[in-house]
C-alpha cells in the first residue's frame, strides 16, 4: 500500500482539491481510493486475490444475481467505485451487492456516471498483507457509517472467511469459516457455499 497525497484542506464536508486531482491522475494499472480525505494507492491485486474473488463472484452471481439454482434478487458487481458520504469517500470494494429493489437499474444510460452512490447491502474485501489494515480499519468504519448490512473478509492466503453483520451500529462477527468448509453465510445463506471451490487453482 502507498499512501499518496495528504489533505491540506481540513473542511470535513469535502475532499481537498489536491487529493481529488491526485485521485484522477492515478493510472489504471493501480487502484485508488479516498478514505477519510486521504488518498490511498494500491497495486493491482495478486493472483491468489484475483482468482478467489473471481470464483466467489461466479458462485454467488449465478445463484443470487442470475437466479440460476438460487433465489436471485441481487445485483452483484466486481470492484465498483462507490462514492459514499458528503466528501465523498471513494471506495473500491472487491465485490459488492445490492438487493434488487434498491438498485432496479444497475446500468443507467449514457449520462449515468461510472460510480455508484447508493451504499451496498453487502461488501466482500479480499484481504492481503498490503490491504488488511485499511480493509479492517477505515473501510469497515465507512461501511458501518453507511449502513452496509454485511461485510465478508476473505483471505485466500489463510483460507478463511469472516462474516460480519451490522447490529445497532456495531459490527458483530457471526463466524469465521476455514479451509474447505461448506457454509451458509449471511446474507447468502439460502445456498450452500463450498469454500474449497474458492481456493481452487
Amino acid at each position: 500500500m502507498t499512501t499518496g497525497v495528504l489533505p491540506r484542506d481540513l473542511d470535513p464536508d469535502r475532499n481537498a482539491p489536491e487529493v481529488e486531482a491526485a485521485f484522477e491522475a492515478v493510472p489504471p494499472e493501480q487502484v485508488a481510493e479516498i478514505l477519510d480525505g486521504e488518498l490511498f494507492i494500491f497495486p493491482r491485486p495478486g493472483r491468489p486475490h484475483t482468482r478467489s474473488a473471481s470464483r466467489l463472484t461466479m458462485k454467488l452471481g449465478s445463484a443470487f444475481d442470475l437466479g440460476d439454482g438460487g433465489p436471485g434478487g441481487w445485483v452483484l458487481l466486481d470492484e465498483p467505485e462507490l462514492h459514499l458520504g458528503p466528501r465523498p469517500d471513494k471506495v473500491v470494494p472487491d465485490l459488492a451487492g445490492w438487493k434488487r429493489e434498491r438498485m432496479p437499474d444497475a446500468l443507467g444510460d449514457e449520462a449515468t456516471p461510472a460510480h455508484y452512490d447508493v451504499p451496498p447491502d453487502w461488501v466482500c474485501e479480499v484481504i492481503s498483507p498490503r490491504t488488511e489494515r485499511v480493509d479492517r480499519g477505515k473501510k469497515m468504519r465507512i461501511y458501518r457509517r453507511e449502513g452496509v448490512g454485511h461485510v465478508w473478509l476473505l483471505s485466500p492466503l489463510l483460507r478463511t472467511l469472516e462474516v460480519y453483520r451490522l447490529e445497532g451500529g456495531r459490527w458483530v462477527l457471526l463466524e469465521t469459516y476455514e479451509e474447505d468448509a461448506k457454509v451458509k453465510a449471511e446474507p447468502f445463506d439460502a445456498v450452500e457455499l463450498d469454500l474449497a471451490s474458492i481456493w481452487t487453482r
